[in-house]
């Protein structure tokens, strides 16, 4: 086999001097070279670890006869970032660990990558570099961290925030909150993004059988880690490369475990920004498609009663694809070099859900507490729609299985907002009455970088009248760990024009589920017909003028210059 790295050698006289003076020997340059690409850093729980999971990466090359080499791409905490304007910078995060893994891996010259990322952004962001270099891989994902006293977990704090602010709990009772909702490292407890997309590496083949979402804190992770070393070899010796494993129908299977699994709407986001760099077209439409009578399955925060390490427990995401077998293409390749379904008959033959379950005694439950079974799912329509109407012409993203039933159809008052904080400042001070429709806008990719609307949906959420009257319609998106009644990316987005920025008080605002509507029905409080609105419209765009652009130079300017559509990925072109 020619190696990609010797080619590079020939080409560079410069390569083995400069290498030597890292301490490569002459016997090391010969062998396989392998990128080991992560964000690890001090950034956050998610990423803080992850140097041990390197080490055991390396281990795993090493004894397999080749030659590892240390890349970082580290990224940044959404949690962190959030309540100021850090989080713009979140999504355009996602594009620039993808930037950097293109460039490590291809101004270098490798034969196979090992990519290990655990969060929000970091784990897009590897799996877009990956498909860039398209070369053998393999991904490790960081796990999740444990829960606190009283399985609490992160998402919770929000709410808890939320109720410190209405005088329902006080200040103390908030900060022991605060210090006890992330005990250990690893991505939060929670089936948010972070999770979601660790399970999306493995439901497209990417990732070793039943390693993601496994607790940080486990040993089981570190061998899963060093595995991943040694299995990366094989994939040289085999040149299986990314695109021999990822096809369309991987990404079919990913989706239908994503509306198993109630998995984040931002994966509407990143899956479609994935399929761009492998040449395949995939828009939320095709989410909405999939979902329609999928079953949703798992019984896990924040739709659901248990954290997220309790997915690993109740047996992963082969646990889930055993369930929705019958919608899976099994035929697909895996990193293994074995199908989907010759791995999900090695680990029945394995004891891996004996094993695994073994972690679910101490707390007197059930493998199918936490995972339901195809035939008693929680529900049966998937878990996410994609509204489209005159307010949302390319359409919106709903998780409606975080929607109370009351709000699946309605005519809301609006109540427009040009910015979170003002949104946020109206529900804290009760403003905000039922039957209202929040909107906020000039959110979105070229408005401010598309944040995460948090603590808003959080403010909501947590107050018990609102969270059943009131609708959140944003061109922003929602932290995976929201729930209520959230519209997101509203696209057109407002700093392009569309719809939404013509909204006005008190327009009539019609919201229907089942049928995908997002509309404005009607204006001042009155009900009028379809001609009438639209009259309306076309004489509020004339007087319409762009907002003054929020950034003028750096990271951001450029991702307002470049970005698509939320609903075809919000990625850079």
């Amino acid at each position: 086999m020619k190696l990609h790295s010797q080619e590079v050698r020939a080409l560079a006289p410069e390569n083995d001097p400069l290498k030597m003076g890292m301490g490569w020997t002459v016997e090391d340059l010969e062998k396989p070279q392998v990128l080991v690409e992560s964000s690890f850093g001090d950034s956050h729980p998610g990423s803080a670890h992850l140097d041990q999971l390197i080490e055991e990466v390396r281990r795993g090359i090493v004894e397999e006869g080749g030659k590892p080499a240390r890349y970082f791409a580290t990224d940044i905490c959404d949690g962190i970032a959030q309540g100021h304007d850090g989080i713009n910078y979140s999504l355009v995060s996602r594009e620039m660990i993808a930037n950097m893994i293109e460039i490590h891996g291809n101004s270098t010259g490798f034969d196979g990558g090992v990519f290990i990322a655990s969060c929000d952004k970091s784990m897009p962001g590897a799996l877009m570099g990956l498909a860039r270099l398209n070369m053998p891989s393999i991904v490790v994902a960081g796990g999740v961290m444990d829960a606190g006293p009283d399985l609490l977990t992160l998402e919770q704090i929000g709410m808890y925030s939320a109720m410190e602010q209405r005088g329902e709990i006080t200040k103390e009772k908030l900060t022991y909150y605060k210090h006890h909702a992330c005990p250990s490292c690893g991505a939060c407890s929670f089936m948010g993004t972070a999770s979601t997309m660790q399970i999306m590496a493995e439901a497209l083949g990417l990732a070793l059988p039943g390693s993601t979402l496994m607790p940080a804190t486990s040993k089981d992770l570190k061998e899963q880690a060093y595995l991943a070393g040694k299995q990366a070899m094989k994939l040289i010796e085999m040149n299986l490369k990314v695109s021999d494993i990822v096809t369309m129908r991987s990404f079919e299977n990913a989706i239908m475990v994503h509306a198993a699994i109630s998995g984040s709407t931002n994966s509407l986001l990143h899956i479609p920004a994935m399929a761009y760099e492998m040449g395949f077209e995939i828009d939320s439409d095709t989410f909405d498609k999939m979902h329609r009578g999928a079953h949703y399955l798992l019984d896990i925060r924040p739709a659901g009663r248990w954290p997220a390490q309790f997915f690993y427990y109740a047996g992963g995401v082969p646990a889930v694809m055993e369930e929705i077998k019958s919608q899976l293409h099994l035929d697909v390749m895996t990193v293994t070099g074995k199908t989907l379904g010759e791995n999900l008959e090695d680990l029945r033959e394995k004891g891996f859900y004996e094993k695994a379950e073994k972690y679910l005694e101490p707390w007197e439950i059930k493998r199918t507490d936490v995972i339901r079974t195809f035939d008693n799912p929680i529900g049966k329509d998937g878990t996410v729609a994609i509204l489209k109407g005159n307010l949302a012409p390319e359409g919106s993203v709903v998780k409606h299985s975080a929607v109370p039933k009351e709000m699946f159809k309605a005519v809301l008052r609006a109540r427009p907002f040009d910015s979170e904080e003002e949104a946020l400042s109206a529900v804290l001070k009760k403003e905000i009455q039922p039957g209202d429709a929040v909107f906020i806008r000039y959110e979105g990719p070229k408005g401010s970088g598309m944040p995460e609307m948090f603590y808003t949906t959080e403010a909501i959420s947590s107050d018990e009248e609102l969270s059943r009257s009131i609708a959140l319609i944003t061109d922003g998106r929602f932290s995976g760990a929201s729930k209520g009644p959230a519209i997101g990316h509203v696209s057109p987005e407002a700093a392009d024009g569309g719809p939404i920025a013509l909204v006005e008080e008190n327009d009539l605002i019609k919201i229907d589920i089942e049928e995908r509507l997002l509309e404005i029905v009607g204006v001042k409080g009155e009900e009028m017909s379809k001609e009438e609105v639209s009259k309306i419209l076309e004489d509020r765009r004339k007087n319409w003028k762009p907002k003054e652009a929020k950034y003028k130079k750096g990271v951001l300017k450029i991702y307002a210059d470049h970005a698509v559509s939320p609903m075809k990925g919000g990625y850079m072109v």
